[in-house]
C-alpha cells in the first residue's frame, strides 16, 4: 500500500494545473449511456474513481477509449450492452450508483448495486429510489441490489414533479440524467446547485436535453425521444482548487491555480481572505499569496450545500486553522462522522475537542511529524497540509484514498516546492 513521505516547512510558490472535477466527470461518464452515439470528454482527470467507473462501463458493453494529452477519452453505449452494475464494481465507489437513472431511462431496466464509497456517514439512495418511481419505475432492492423496471407494455419514464426530501447531489444528477428522456415535463424542486450539477446539464443539453434553471434549486426538463453525441470539457475541481488554496494559505507563498475560477469558491475564498490571505482572480486562473500561518488568523465555518461552505473543504481548512491564531469552531452539518480525521491531527499536536458535530481547535499549533492514517478522501487532504507546515516528517499511510480524488497530488505539490515523495509498496 503506499504512502506519502512529507518534509515540512517550504513555503510553496509557481504554478499548478486544477484538473477536470472529478464529481462533474463521473455522472458525465454516466450519462454516456444515453445515448448510442459517440460522446467525447475532454480534461477527464486521471484518478482512481474514474478508472472504476470506465471499468463498469466496459463491463456493460460500453466501448471507451482514452487519446490526447488532455484527458480525452471516448464513449459509445450500444443498444445491446447489459444494463447491471455489479457489487465487485461498486463496492468502493458511490458515484456508481449515478447508472441508475440513464439507464432506466434509455433501456427501460437496469439492476444496480448499492454503492460503496467513503465511510463519512450515511448517505441514502432513497431519494433517488423514490424520484425515479414518482417518473413511473417499479423498483426493489433485494440482495443488495437495486432492481428497476418499467410497467409492463410501458415504453418510457413519465415527467413528474419530484421534491426531494433533502438536498441530494447524487440525487439530482440521477433524476436530471433520467427526465431528459422521460415523456413529459419533470420538475426538480430542492435540487443541489453545485457547479458540477451545472455542467453535467450543460452536457446533456449539447446532447439534445431540454433543460431549463440548472445551478439553482428549481430545474425543468422537456423528455425528449432520444439524445445524440456531442463533445464536451469536463468544468476544473472546486475542491482540488480549495485543497490547494488551502495548503498555500497555510505554508506562505505565491501561486497561480491554472483554470481555478472563484466564482466556484466564494465561501471558501471569502474565510481565507478573512483569514488574511489574498485571493483574486485573473484569467488564467487563482492567484493566491499568502504569508503563512503563523500570521493569519484562524476562521470558524459550518458546513452547508452549495453555495455555503463545502463539506469537502472542512478537513482541509481544519489543517489550516491548526498553524493560524485563535480559537475557533467548525460545525459539520452535512455527514454525522466526518471528524475522523481528528485523531490523525492530534498525533501531529493538534489540540481539537470534537462534541458531536462541533470541533473546537486552538490555532497557533508547532506541528511534528508522524505518522498518519487516511480514513477518507478529504483527510487525506488534511493530512497532507498539515504534513506540510509540521517540523520534521510526516509519513501519510493509505493513501489509495487520496488516489480516488486527487490527479497526481504529490507531483503538483513537487511542482510548487514542496518536498513529498511517493513511497511505492
Amino acid at each position: 500500500m503506499d504512502k506519502l513521505l512529507v518534509r515540512g516547512g517550504r513555503p510553496l510558490r509557481g504554478e499548478v494545473v486544477i484538473s477536470g472535477a472529478k464529481n462533474a466527470a463521473l455522472p458525465e461518464m454516466c450519462a454516456t449511456l444515453l445515448t448510442s452515439e459517440p460522446v467525447h470528454l475532454i480534461n477527464v482527470p486521471r484518478l482512481h474513481d474514474v478508472r472504476t467507473m470506465r471499468k463498469l462501463l466496459d463491463n456493460m458493453g460500453v466501448a471507451t477509449e482514452t487519446h490526447g494529452e488532455r484527458g480525452g477519452m471516448s464513449f459509445v453505449a450500444p443498444d445491446t450492452l447489459t444494463p447491471e452494475a455489479p457489487y465487485e464494481l461498486v463496492k468502493t465507489m458511490r458515484a456508481s450508483v449515478l447508472a441508475l437513472g440513464p439507464l432506466l431511462a434509455r433501456f427501460g431496466q437496469a439492476t444496480v448495486s448499492l454503492p460503496g464509497g467513503c465511510a463519512i456517514g450515511s448517505r441514502p439512495v432513497d431519494q433517488h429510489i423514490k424520484g425515479l418511481q414518482a417518473m413511473g419505475a417499479h423498483i426493489t432492492v433485494e440482495h443488495g441490489y437495486m432492481i428497476a423496471r418499467l410497467p409492463q407494455g410501458q415504453k418510457r419514464l413519465h415527467g413528474a414533479r419530484i421534491t426531494t426530501d433533502m438536498v441530494t447531489v447524487t440525487g439530482t444528477e440521477n433524476l436530471l440524467m433520467a427526465a431528459t428522456l422521460a415523456e413529459g415535463e419533470t420538475v426538480l424542486e430542492n435540487a443541489a446547485q453545485e457547479p458540477e450539477v451545472a455542467d453535467l446539464a450543460d452536457m446533456l443539453i449539447k446532447m439534445g436535453a431540454r433543460i431549463e434553471g440548472h445551478g439553482s434549486s428549481h430545474i425543468r426538463i422537456q423528455g425528449v425521444p432520444q439524445l445524440h453525441g456531442c463533445t464536451h470539457q469536463v468544468v476544473a475541481d472546486r475542491i482540488e482548487a480549495g485543497t490547494f488554496l488551502c495548503a498555500v494559505a497555510a505554508c506562505g507563498g505565491d501561486a497561480l491555480l491554472l483554470h481555478g475560477r472563484t466564482d466556484h469558491l466564494e465561501a471558501v475564498i471569502d474565510k481565507l481572505r478573512d483569514a488574511g490571505v489574498t485571493v483574486t482572480s485573473e484569467a488564467e486562473g487563482i492567484r493566491i499569496r499568502s504569508p503563512g500561518g503563523a500570521q493569519l488568523k484562524a476562521q470558524g465555518f459550518r458546513t452547508m450545500e452549495y453555495p455555503g461552505f463545502p463539506t469537502d473543504m472542512q478537513a482541509q481548512f481544519m489543517a489550516l486553522n491548526l498553524v493560524a491564531q485563535g480559537t475557533v469552531s467548525v460545525t459539520e452539518t452535512i455527514f454525522e462522522n466526518r471528524f475522523m480525521h481528528v485523531n490523525e491531527l492530534m498525533r501531529l499536536g493538534a489540540e481539537i475537542m470534537v462534541d458531536g458535530r462541533v470541533a473546537t481547535m486552538a490555532g497557533g499549533a508547532q506541528l511534528s511529524g508522524a505518522t498518519v492514517m487516511a480514513t477518507d478522501l478529504r483527510a487525506s487532504a488534511s493530512l497532507v497540509i498539515a504534513g506540510l507546515v509540521a517540523e520534521g516528517e510526516t509519513l501519510v499511510d493509505r493513501i489509495y484514498h487520496l488516489d480516488r480524488g486527487y490527479d497526481r497530488m504529490e507531483d503538483k505539490l513537487c511542482g510548487l516546492g514542496a518536498d513529498i515523495e511517493r513511497l511505492i509498496a
